[in-house]
């Protein structure tokens, strides 16, 4: 590629990055897709939505909407070559606002992601000593601050010692990572943290199957409510779950796709092992988290149904109260804590990969410094907002509209702005084939991203924006809704308008995608 007449030869851009290799993107890409959610999500949707029933519209649901879309994010990122605002602009400049909306879900979802992933590895220290004692709600409360709240939910800003020290160290980690790039920093943490987060989490449920009452355990999450596949509810949960865990239509999978090597990258294949891959340690989790919750029914005489089975309730206070009440607790926890901190720190990367690579093309930054330009006053909102006393119910907040507003949101328009106002979906399954082993793709997947994933995502995202509307979020006042649930969204959208209209310091208009035997003419 090569400058304009007359442009300055300051202005090329640098060389893309590339993985050493499919297995570096592989590992990257489960990595990614594997975090916090898997462990403390899917036990709890599949408990409440069926149980052994819920793995029929769980399948469906992988199967119609979250591999197609997973597909799409590879196949955009591949064919060309950037990060979401680059490979949008690309497509149309009238669309750069969408890569940039991407760009700034994720900016949002690390500073309160690293908060979570702290809140673990501070527990894998306490878990040594077991320090919650017999109880772990109080104890939880008040490591994070939260005993000091009113009992209406306001902001405060006070920061809390002990959240604030390990989180220090979850930034610098995931700072360290990008800015030695993507072969020398994300996919090398990847291939150490991935084996390492499989055997201590396989160890976790080998030790957890062993437990008295683990048989019952297994018997509430896997009994089939057959009737519960009447109710469109499950369905949707599926689609959520899916949706939500393999990280994809927000710029993740994008931007790792944009660092493979420019042909043989056997995109399909790559995507149906991430796929299955994800959801497999679903599963996993299910069977550990399910197995130890039996075990806490036995011991203490309830039923399931009585336990906080999903959220940070379920990591901070129901699991710290089994560990206290197994024998060899303590080496239990270490690994579980442990492998939640591994799980999270392989996400949080590829979260801070996004950004860090949105504004380096933007500036022409290399890695390094564009690492530290959204890294910095990432890391400062963390601390402000999360590591407070009020940090859970920010989270709290802040996770469910960003997630259930933003991220939609950005799913919808990209399907609907690829399939019908650009008409690229024939382009790119071809791209899709062109590069893969197998040639797989075809109509099928061209309705279910035009027409099945849209009206899906639509109809849930209608309902959730009118529930937020109509009748706020959970028990918390309209102002502090306000504030950290439209309002964050408000700011989203602020920083993507200020950064659709930068002037590029790189020549990203003059880019020439990889051109391939097969591809077709454009549809329209």
């Amino acid at each position: 590629m090569t400058p304009r007449t007359g442009e300055s030869e300051s202005l090329q851009a640098p060389p893309r990055e590339q993985w050493s290799g499919q297995l570096g993107f592989l590992m990257a890409a489960i990595g990614s897709a594997i975090g916090l959610g898997n462990i403390w999500r899917f036990p709890g949707v599949a408990y409440a939505n069926g149980g052994g029933a819920f793995i029929v519209p769980y399948v469906i649901a992988l199967l119609a909407a979250g591999l197609p879309i997973l597909f799409l994010d590879y196949a955009l990122g591949h064919r060309f070559r950037g990060s979401p605002p680059a490979v949008f602009r690309r497509m149309s400049t009238k669309l750069e606002w969408l890569g940039w909306f991407q760009v700034f879900i994720c900016f949002v979802i690390m500073t309160y992601y690293a908060v979570v992933v702290a809140w673990s590895l501070r527990y894998m220290f306490f878990s040594f000593t077991i320090a919650w004692g017999d109880d772990a709600g109080g104890f939880f409360m008040h490591y994070i601050g939260a005993d000091q709240l009113e009992t209406e939910v306001s902001y405060s800003p006070a920061v809390i010692a002990g959240v604030a020290v390990p989180l220090l160290f979850v930034w610098a980690f995931g700072l360290v990572v990008t800015a030695l790039g993507v072969s020398g920093g994300v996919e090398k943490a990847n291939k150490v943290f991935l084996p390492l987060l499989v055997l201590m989490f396989a160890a976790l449920v080998v030790r957890a199957l062993m437990l008295p009452g683990a048989g019952e355990g297994l018997n509430a999450l896997f009994t089939p409510k057959w009737s519960a596949l009447l109710d469109y509810k499950v369905w949707m949960a599926a689609l959520g779950q899916i949706f939500f865990s393999l990280s994809v239509g927000f710029g993740i999978m994008l931007t790792y796709a944009s660092y493979l090597q420019r042909r043989r990258s056997n995109l399909v294949g790559t995507g149906l092992v991430a796929g299955f891959a994800n959801s497999s340690f679903e599963l996993f989790a299910g069977i550990g988290v399910f197995a130890t919750l039996g075990f806490m029914a036995h011991t203490q005489g309830v039923g399931l149904s009585d336990m906080k089975i999903t959220g940070p309730s379920l990591s901070f206070i129901t699991f710290p109260t089994v560990i206290a009440q197994m024998p060899g607790g303590a080496l239990f926890g270490v690994l579980f804590f442990a492998s939640f901190a591994m799980a999270g720190l392989t996400s949080f990367i590829s979260i801070i990969q996004v950004v860090a690579a949105g504004v380096g093309e933007k500036l022409g930054l290399a890695p390094k410094p564009a690492s530290l330009v959204v890294g910095i006053p990432a890391a400062v909102l963390s601390f402000v907002l999360f590591a407070t006393s009020s940090g859970l119910p920010d989270l709290d907040v802040v996770d469910a509209f960003i997630n259930n507003i933003g991220v939609v949101a950005s799913a919808i328009i990209m399907c609907v702005a690829v399939v019908w106002g650009l008409r690229r979906t024939r382009l790119l399954q071809d791209h899709l084939n062109a590069v893969s082993e197998s040639r797989m793709i075809g109509l099928w997947w061209r309705v279910l991203v035009g027409v099945v994933v849209p009206v899906l995502l639509g109809y849930m995202f209608l309902q959730t924006l009118w529930t937020y509307l109509s009748e706020g979020y959970e028990t918390y006042s309209n102002g502090f809704v306000m504030v950290f649930g439209w309002g964050m969204l408000l700011m989203v959208a602020l920083c993507t308008a200020i950064m659709t209209l930068i002037p590029w310091k790189t020549p990203v208009d003059e880019f020439e995608p990889l051109e391939l035997e097969t591809d077709s003419k454009e549809e329209g």
